[in-house]
């Protein structure tokens, strides 16, 4: 009984800072200014189309994309910045972080999924502390419930080794 009880509590600590980081993730998108710098991190196919249509009462709103790969993307003539060197949220953060440098911007909004928010924020705010950071977090729509949980889980899992200090992995 010993060995299954530490087991039970590990389980249940984990599931409910499952919970918490649900519960706590930036859902929605926060209010977006006519000039404002919008920082797309890709690596899944809502982030963009979502963050053209939150912006397209923004036209001097300027928006980068990053992480872009190999990926084609629909920008309707609008005025897009594209990075492609990054692959990970570690490196779209450094990718951030030189231009934030480059261009001395004060605040950013970073549009992502809703999973994802939380550590992309996290890595990013820990690069360019003293920058304002908007949230954008796409939703997960078209997606079946246990696609949900499985991709809420591994960000999660994801976030929990990112606060022990490892960025890559």
């Amino acid at each position: 009984m010993k060995i299954i009880t530490p087991s039970i509590l590990i389980l249940g600590l984990f599931v409910f800072g499952g919970m918490i980081y649900k519960l706590t993730s930036p859902m929605g998108c926060g209010p977006i200014l006519p000039n404002d710098n919008i920082f797309v991190l890709t690596g899944d196919a809502r982030r963009v189309p979502y963050a053209m249509r939150q912006t397209k009462n923004y036209p001097s709103a300027k928006i980068y994309i990053i992480g872009v790969g190999g990926h084609k993307f629909d920008t309707s003539n609008r005025h897009v910045i594209m990075e492609t060197k990054s692959k990970s949220t570690y490196q779209n953060a450094l990718a951030i972080e030189k231009i934030v440098r480059q261009k001395n911007l004060s605040r950013i909004v970073i549009v992502t999924t809703e999973e994802h928010m939380k550590r992309a924020i996290h890595l990013i705010h820990h690069e360019i502390p003293k920058t304002e950071l908007v949230t954008c977090s796409a939703p997960l729509v078209g997606m079946s419930a246990p696609n949900r949980l499985e991709r809420w889980t591994a960000e999660y899992l994801k976030y929990i080794v990112t606060l022990f200090g490892i960025k890559e992995g």
